[in-house]
């Protein structure tokens, strides 16, 4: 597979990408689906009644990209992976801009910038596969 980022001593593969984004996924899913509030409180906010409902629906999304990236890691034709690096690309970038305004105005912790690497991390690393896919789908 030609599609790598290096990161230091870790080369980066899109099955590497989405079997990491597939655990972030299950053990962040899990627990915004299971103790919403808990987990909010850990990153300094609240959650009311009605603010555990959106962060209830957010774990189901991100369950349901938990099995997108688990069973599509091992997927090799360029076209899917494409679609699967953009929509990645999409979700984790939009996160990352909406994740920096409550950090950046300590509605959230310290722990919030934890939130904004993960989030930058899935966005520089789907965003560059997706680049290379693409090079390496012109190249045939």
């Amino acid at each position: 597979q030609q599609n790598l980022v290096q990161i230091g001593d870790i080369t980066m593969t899109f099955k590497n990408l989405l079997t990491i984004k597939a655990v972030v996924c299950l053990a962040l899913g899990v627990l915004l689906v299971l103790v919403p509030s808990e987990l909010f409180d850990v990153l300094g906010a609240s959650l009311d009644e009605v603010g555990r409902i959106p962060a209830r629906e957010y774990g189901a999304a991100m369950l349901g990209t938990l099995v997108l990236t688990w069973l599509g890691r091992n997927l090799t034709d360029l076209k899917v992976q494409q679609i699967i690096l953009l929509d990645l690309l999409i979700y984790d970038a939009v996160g990352f801009v909406v994740t920096l305004l409550p950090t950046l105005s300590g509605t959230l912790n310290a722990l919030g910038w934890g939130i904004e690497a993960v989030y930058l991390f899935f966005t520089v690393g789907s965003g560059y596969l997706l680049m290379t896919t693409r090079a390496a789908q012109s190249d045939r």
